[in-house]
């Protein structure tokens, strides 16, 4: 059946089509094909070296292919950048190197407002003149449980608030495809259920679709509406997390097989 035929419900909103990319004799991602929909949350699973990050880096455009093909509602973005697929409706959070350390918090949050507004970015002559901005920027903030440091300057955060404030910024943009690299990595205890709390609300909105990279197997557990495994390069298995945790493959080369006990 043609995909535009499809009830809408139905159609992915985002697909890879043997997705590839070699670094010289290095197959990082061999031929991956996946689709995802509105309203599932899939982890993206494997052990170092598996190509999760590569993978993401082509779907969010840091990388170019070397074949295959990305697909944003069906439409062939696998030449954009990673600039104009964000303007398309791909956002993903990137590990800090999106933050910009010598601004507040309010003020890093507020760009992506404007991003996402259509505002010039010009940071301090329309400061005073877009009230409305800076109100959008403070509900982010809050969402993320960091409006009470929206004034201090970035660089003097914690790993674990900069990754909060990096959440916040990425929901800042309304993308439609929420992309999430290892979200809760270098968190205390007391701030991976704020951040694990956001992205289950985000997971309920039926129009969001959300890929996540994550080696906690806790976290799996707890978000995973479906588990794709790379391993190599390659994908090895997908699909609903009890079956895919089961099988035989993930045993192997992700969770590791079980120890034989001494006689």
């Amino acid at each position: 059946m043609d995909v535009t035929t499809l009830p809408a419900a139905q159609q992915p909103s985002l697909s890879t089509r043997d997705l590839t990319i070699r670094f010289g004799g290095h197959v990082a991602v061999n031929a991956v094909t996946a689709d995802f929909y509105p309203g599932t949350l899939t982890v993206i699973v494997g052990p170092n070296g598996a190509g999760k990050t590569t993978y993401f880096n082509l779907v969010s455009g840091q990388l170019p292919a070397t074949s295959g093909s990305v697909l944003l509602k069906g439409a062939d973005v696998t030449r954009a950048g990673a600039a104009r697929r964000t303007r398309l409706g791909i956002g993903r959070a990137f590990q800090l190197t999106n933050l910009f350390p010598l601004l507040t918090v309010i003020e890093n949050v507020r760009l992506a407002v404007q991003s996402r507004a259509g505002v010039g970015m010009n940071m301090f002559s329309v400061w005073f003149g877009h009230k409305e901005l800076i109100e959008r920027a403070e509900h982010y903030l809050e969402r993320v449980a960091m409006l009470a440091k929206r004034d201090m300057l970035v660089g003097a955060l914690s790993h674990g608030d900069q990754r909060k404030l990096e959440v916040a910024i990425l929901l800042a943009l309304e993308p439609d495809i929420l992309m999430f690299d290892e979200p809760t990595a270098g968190m205390s205890v007391d701030e991976v259920p704020v951040v694990l709390e956001l992205i289950h609300t985000v997971k309920r909105d039926a129009n969001k679709t959300v890929l996540l990279v994550e080696h906690k197997m806790d976290v799996v557990r707890q978000l995973a509406d479906r588990i794709i495994v790379l391993h190599n390069g390659t994908l090895v298995a997908d699909g609903i997390p009890g079956e895919v945790m089961q099988s035989k493959i993930v045993q192997e080369a992700y969770l590791g097989t079980p120890e034989t006990e001494p006689a």
